[in-house]
């Protein structure tokens, strides 16, 4: 199976940065992208950036200009570098990678998310 595992989540003041990074492993025959949803309190679970392997990037409104996402395809791994941090950027950030499987078809895998708390 696959293990998607975020990390770099935290505490940070209005107007700063931080850089979540996310692992995709296990028994990946070939990803198709990867992104970042976010699920703050009371909200449904919304995109906030994807890229494919084969780099085309996508951006939620709110966060285009602040956010960018990056990738490894040799590792499995996505960074998501968020500056201009605003309080309504609270959340718990999941990544997802659209994976396959031997000859399964792709399907998403999730991680169990992070935190990022912006405080004002």
């Amino acid at each position: 199976q696959v293990q998607v595992v975020e990390s770099g989540g935290g505490l940070v003041q209005a107007g700063g940065s931080l850089r979540l990074s996310c692992a995709a492993s296990g028994d990946i025959f070939s990803i198709n992208a990867m992104g970042w949803h976010r699920q703050a309190p009371g909200k449904q679970r919304a995109l906030v950036a994807a890229i494919t392997a084969g780099g085309s990037t996508n951006y939620a409104d709110s966060v285009k200009g602040r956010f960018t996402i990056s990738k490894d395809n040799a590792k499995n791994t996505v960074t998501l570098q968020m500056n201009s941090l605003k309080p309504e950027d609270t959340a718990v950030y999941y990544c997802n990678a659209d994976a396959r499987v031997g000859f399964s078809p792709y399907k998403p895998y999730w991680g169990k998310g992070t935190l990022v708390t912006v405080s004002s």
